[in-house]
């Protein structure tokens, strides 16, 4: 174990003799990506309704924990796993998946696709876009990549097989990537859209301006009306080839 993963099984191991600052450090490391998880189950309205049940519970839990970091995290998953699918029967529904997807921008856990997965979940919108996928590849993408469980753990999470959650997870992220792509290309017409109209209103506010500087004074558009003139000393030629008139003052002097 290195790194990250160290520092967490320590505080596990700390947390369990009662060391409250070291519960706090579990807290900061797991929370965000387990509130990822139980937004894919249960949509941003209640999920952190359901997270606080899911801590509550571990907390009460905690000193019949064993093992490391990784063992932790699945164990958590689990806890949390449980209490979604308890609320979701209460309500009778899987609810739309919603809110921002700022607990998916965090570093995953090493996997076979958290290299595919990163790029995909780091563009806005993710969580919208996963609650597109059957429920079994939103489950199995976001445990593998944000949570950061492993095949196996995934697998006892889900209580499926590990080669399941694999397929699953390869199969959700490859549509996921689908719908990033598509709603890429949906934005860049937008923004290519909204260029032309702005470009058009440009360039027909330089008409409307350059058919009033073809006349005198008042409302008159008309390039082709070319005012009388009154003498070489008192016109000048425009950009258009108009003639009209121009009295200098002293403030023009």
């Amino acid at each position: 174990m290195l790194g990250d993963d160290a520092e967490l099984t320590a505080a596990v191991l700390a947390a369990q003799d009662g060391d409250e600052n070291a519960f706090r450090t579990v807290y900061r490391a797991v929370h965000p990506r387990l509130l990822g998880y139980i937004r894919t189950l249960v949509g941003d309205p209640e999920a952190e309704d359901v997270a606080s049940e899911s801590w509550l519970q571990i907390a009460r839990d905690l000193e019949r924990f064993s093992g490391d970091a990784d063992r932790f995290r699945g164990w958590a998953a689990r806890i949390a796993r449980n209490r979604a699918l308890d609320h979701i029967r209460m309500r009778g529904r899987r609810p739309a998946i919603g809110g921002d997807e700022t607990e998916l921008t965090g570093k995953p856990g090493d996997s076979d696709t958290a290299s595919e997965a990163m790029e995909a979940l780091a563009t806005g919108d993710t969580l919208a876009l996963i609650a597109q996928l059957p429920q079994d590849q939103a489950e199995a993408v976001v445990l593998r990549v944000v949570v950061g469980l492993d095949a196996k753990s995934a697998a006892q999470t889900l209580g499926k097989r590990p080669g399941a959650v694999r397929t699953a997870a390869h199969r959700g992220l490859k549509r996921l990537a689908e719908l990033l792509s598509a709603a890429e290309a949906a934005a860049e017409a937008e923004a290519e859209a909204e260029a032309e109209a702005d470009a058009a209103g440009h360039r027909g506010g330089n008409a409307h301006g350059s058919g009033h500087a073809g006349g005198s004074v008042g409302d008159r558009p008309e390039l082709d009306a070319v005012p009388p003139q009154r003498g070489p000393r008192q016109g000048r030629v425009t950009s258009a080839g108009v003639t009209q008139s121009c009295v200098r003052t002293q403030k023009d002097m």
